[in-house]
């Protein structure tokens, strides 16, 4: 075996120690590698969901404030969101398939209820009627445009879920 001599400070460095031995050494299997990207990934769309259901909860609080009547299943839309979210980031950082799950189950039912009250509500119609003659105001197209960033985010966000929870769950065994 052919071992360099490194030395360092004038002392040399016991054998192994300087790299030399880098082909003895284990290699991670690529499973927990795509579930170390996963989470790094998971943990940027979680934010970012945390950003747009802030914003959603601020609209709909302004609107209350101006007097517009609110669905109260968008209220509880946003509501299981941030609950969510909570779960979501609890399963990331403690590698727990069950709240990943309810996370991936409470964030589809978020953002198509979401969907399901914008596309019902009268206001929705007017901000599509007014987009073309830009009558509609900033704040309409704010709730709007959050909505629509919503789904796309934690369409994402479900996906790459999906992709974490099958990587972190232990291989199959072949009989």
């Amino acid at each position: 075996m052919n071992q360099r001599k490194a030395v360092e400070n004038g002392r040399r460095r016991p054998s192994g120690t300087d790299g030399s031995d880098f082909s003895y050494r284990m290699v991670v299997d690529s499973r927990y590698q795509k579930v170390a990207q996963g989470k790094s990934r998971l943990a940027a769309l979680i934010f970012a969901q945390g950003v747009i259901q802030f914003i959603t909860a601020i609209a709909l609080y302004l609107n209350k404030l101006k007097g517009v009547t609110v669905d109260p299943l968008l209220i509880y839309s946003t509501a299981i969101s941030f609950v969510s979210l909570l779960l979501g980031e609890i399963g990331r950082k403690r590698s727990r398939i069950n709240f990943l799950r309810a996370y991936i189950f409470g964030s589809s039912a978020a953002a198509l209820t979401s969907v399901a009250c914008l596309l019902k509500s009268d206001q929705y119609l007017e901000i599509v009627r007014g987009f073309s003659s830009l009558e509609a105001s900033n704040f309409e197209f704010l709730n709007l445009g959050a909505v629509f960033l919503g789904v796309a985010v934690a369409i994402f966000a479900v996906a790459v879920t999906i992709s974490l929870v099958s990587n972190m769950a232990p291989p199959k065994k072949t009989s």
